[in-house]
Formats: structure tokens, sequence, C-alpha cells
């Protein structure tokens, strides 16, 4: 049985050798679903080191062109830290009216539940915010984008969508609080924190300068790619790797700066950095405008001039990029590739607590 099951596996991997081998040259990541990726002769010989620090030079290369994006403290606070924060990022009218168009509105929503967390996207497509100006001008805020654009290293179109997270203080684990690395390469993530956030709060936490990969980071990124087998976080075997607060000191990282911050607030990171969602012993809820921008790790170019051509920024595809990317994921779980994590709940406010028991 076990031959069976050796010989099931090695014939599937030979199959799939062309498509494993060109996802080397793009943003793939998990070590167990790729058996090139997740080769223990391929990372002794330093497949994934080499995979982390290309991308890493790419994403330089792309930052410094993108450099006129961004006013030079900010660029230099993220060069230092891998995240910028910036207080009172509206001004108090725009903000103001936002919150009120928000209180008002009810969205076309969808919930992804994560232990006793449900995050909520609620859609605000242009379809949604013929009425509602205010959220209109934060989605396309540009010096928001840019720094997303910056920190991503990618000049592309970044989706943008209303978020709140509703945390219970009790139940399953919430895998977003334990600190991790999204991926192996630059990609970022934004919050225009909507409400205060307290210390107990459940704020976002981010490693201070964890976005550079001293030579202890390396070698433990490669050690763990060279023990995949025996690894058992299954994130960190997909190619999100945790990482325990003790082990923080041993790479040549501070412990995690909590993001106790006040409303109107933007936080960008790079989130190759570690980082997590804190737990808290109290239920919350947290709303934000929140950003996300992540490509192929090994582009020459930046993806496309700001304000040229890119797929995202077809006016078509734009103007409804919410709605298309939960509908494909839709379509990919209907199709039995991968299950969707999203699950619709209708119209209603995006604060309202629906978390399923």
């Amino acid at each position: 049985m076990q031959l069976a099951k050796s010989s099931v596996s090695f014939l599937a991997n030979v199959l799939m050798f062309p498509l494993h081998f060109v996802q080397l040259f793009s943003g793939a990541k998990s070590f167990e679903k790729n058996a090139l990726l997740g080769s223990r002769f391929l990372n002794r010989h330093n497949l994934h080191i080499i995979r982390v620090k290309l991308a890493m030079h790419m994403a330089s290369m792309r930052r410094r062109r993108l450099r006129p994006l961004v006013p030079d403290h900010l660029a230099e606070a993220y060069d230092q830290d891998g995240f910028v924060c910036i207080e009172n990022f509206l001004d108090d009218e725009h903000f103001q009216n936002l919150l009120h168009d928000i209180d008002q509105t009810d969205f076309d929503r969808v919930d992804m539940y994560q232990g006793a967390t449900t995050t909520r996207r609620s859609m605000i497509d242009d379809v949604d915010l013929e009425t509602r100006p205010a959220v209109h001008a934060a989605r396309e805020n540009e010096s928001m984008l840019n720094l997303v654009r910056y920190v991503a290293s990618h000049a592309g179109q970044p989706l943008v969508t209303l978020q709140t997270v509703l945390a219970k203080a009790s139940g399953d684990q919430d895998p977003q609080s334990d600190l991790h690395s999204d991926t192996f390469h630059a990609t970022a993530k934004a919050w225009l924190f909507l409400n205060d956030v307290e210390e107990d709060d459940g704020p976002f936490c981010y490693v201070r300068g964890s976005h550079k990969m001293t030579k202890e980071r390396l070698a433990w990124e490669k050690s763990i790619s060279t023990s995949i087998d025996s690894v058992e976080n299954k994130y960190s075997r997909r190619g999100s790797m945790r990482v325990s607060p003790n082990e923080l000191a041993e790479l040549g990282y501070p412990q995690p700066t909590k993001m106790v911050v006040k409303a109107n607030t933007l936080v960008v990171a790079n989130t190759q950095g570690f980082h997590a969602r804190c737990a808290s012993s109290k239920n919350t809820t947290r709303i934000e405008i929140y950003a996300s921008l992540r490509r192929n790790p090994f582009l020459p170019f930046v993806a496309a001039p700001v304000g040229g051509f890119h797929l995202a920024a077809i006016p078509m595809i734009k103007t409804r990029v919410n709605r298309l990317v939960i509908s494909a994921q839709a379509k990919v779980a209907h199709w039995g590739i991968k299950p969707s994590p999203w699950n619709s709940i209708g119209y209603g406010k995006s604060k309202e607590w629906r978390h399923p028991d």
C-alpha cells in the first residue's frame, strides 16, 4: 500500500513538473504544493534562499524607480522599519463624512471565518458609491495608493475595500494572531483605521526591521525549507512562516510593536516582515479602509507606470474589482480547484455582528 502511494505521488510530481518549474519564477510559495519548492535536495543547495535574495534585489531595484511617489521622510521610515504610520491622514471634514457614509450605508458583504474571528469585506465598487463620495475619495486617495505601491515595489492598482474585523474573546485560535510572514517577497498591506485601536482591541503589530533579511533569518528560513516534512504548522508548510516571540532575538529582531492608534491613522506595511493581529481578552470590532498589493516578485520592471496600463486599472475591471475578485474565487471553488474563503451574507451594515456559532 505504501509503495502504491509512493508510486502515485511520484507520477503526480512528474506530470506536474512543467507547472512546478514555471512557478519557480512566480510568487508561488507553498513548499507542500510544489515538489520543487519543497525539495530538501534543492533547498539544501539554496533554492529557497536564492529566491528570497533575488526577490529582495528586484524589489529594491523597482522601489528606486518608485521613489518619487512618496515624501522623503516616509520612504526613510519604511526603509528603516518596514512600515509607515501616519496620524490624521484625511482632513477632518473628509474623515467625518467618510464615517457618516459608512454608518448610513447597507453594503453587499462577504465574511471569512478564522477561529473566533470574522473578517468582513464590504463591497465599495463604483455601483456602491454613487451616493457615497467620501468613501469613493478615500478609496482613490493617491497618497495612500502610492505608499502601497512603494512598499510593494510595484506600480500596479492596489485592491481597496472596506474591511471589518469582528473578534470574539474566546473560541478557536485565530491563525492571524500568530507572528508570521505572509510570503518570501515584498508585499504591501494598508489599513486606514476608522475607529480608535486600544491596547486590548486586537491591534495590528509589526516587528520593526523584519522586512530585512539578517544572516540569522536566512539560516532560519533555510532550516525550515530543508525540513518541511517535520514542520507542524500548516501555514509554514504553505510558505507563510510562523515565528515565536522567543525566536525574534535569535533572528536579530526586536519584539513586536503594537499599533495602538487613534482613528484616522494610516498604516502601510511590508508583510514579508513578521506581523500579527494581537489577541484580545474582550470582543472587539475594528473597521478600516483596507488595501493590498502583491505582484510577481521577479519582474525587472515596476509592472506599469502609474497612470499607465495595468490589468486592474482597466476601467471595466477597476469599477467592479471587489466583486470580480470574490466571483473569481467562487468559480475556482465551483470547479473544485480551491475552496473560497468568502461567504456571502447579503446587504447590511459593515459593523453588524453575524459570527457563526
